[in-house]
């Protein structure tokens, strides 16, 4: 029987109330990109929960798509973004069984990403990496297996978490930009917060 990614979510989601699971506030490496954002990109937020790196994304000009499994998470991502005065397109959508636009959009973000088995990853990736335009940007964070010593947030198998020699691998046929794995406190909501073990990815399509 395979895992309801939906309903696991959903219960999260639910059970957060009124709160928000992870914050209103954007990623902290996300918002660090706020360069590369302008008026009138097309985005893509993966998997963007309660909304608050869509919105952030929103308001800096962007016409942004967002995707989510969990309706519970989509009315609080809506919610969100009435509150900040912004349009989001939000689609539900189980990106790993998803029809993923072909050279849609300027830029594709997914952020804590990482409840993809090793079987599913290549298609998740893969599938992001289809949705970018050409010469069109890539932004990735997760965790690294250290992440499993510090357990402030993300999955509890090792074989989720990415690794620098795994993301150059995938992303050999593109062109790397920034690449790099550190430890740093976050606070993102009641789920993420405490000492993690990060890696960030930068990928233009070439």
């Amino acid at each position: 029987m395979s895992f309801d990614h939906e309903a696991f979510w959903s219960a999260r989601y639910r059970d957060a109330g009124d709160d928000y699971l992870f914050g209103t506030a954007p990623n902290r490496f996300l918002a660090a990109q706020e360069a590369y954002f302008g008026a009138g990109m097309s985005v893509l937020s993966v998997a963007d929960g309660e909304g608050r790196n869509a919105v952030w994304l929103a308001e800096q000009g962007c016409q942004v798509t967002a995707t989510e499994i969990s309706p519970v998470a989509l009315e609080k991502a809506a919610k969100l973004a009435r509150g900040r005065n912004v349009e989001v397109s939000f689609v539900e959508a189980d990106i790993l069984n998803w029809d993923w636009p072909q050279d849609a959009y300027d830029a594709v973000v997914g952020i804590f990403i990482q409840f993809a088995t090793p079987a599913e990853r290549p298609r998740q990736l893969a599938g992001m990496k289809q949705a970018v335009k050409s010469g069109g940007l890539l932004f990735l964070q997760g965790y690294t297996p250290k992440q499993l010593e510090f357990k402030t947030g993300g999955p509890s198998a090792v074989e989720n978490l990415y690794t620098d020699e795994m993301l150059r691998e995938i992303f050999a046929d593109w062109e790397i930009i920034s690449l790099h794995d550190h430890e740093d406190s976050i606070a993102e909501g009641s789920a993420h917060i405490g000492r993690s073990a990060l890696i960030d990815l930068v990928a233009r399509k070439p």
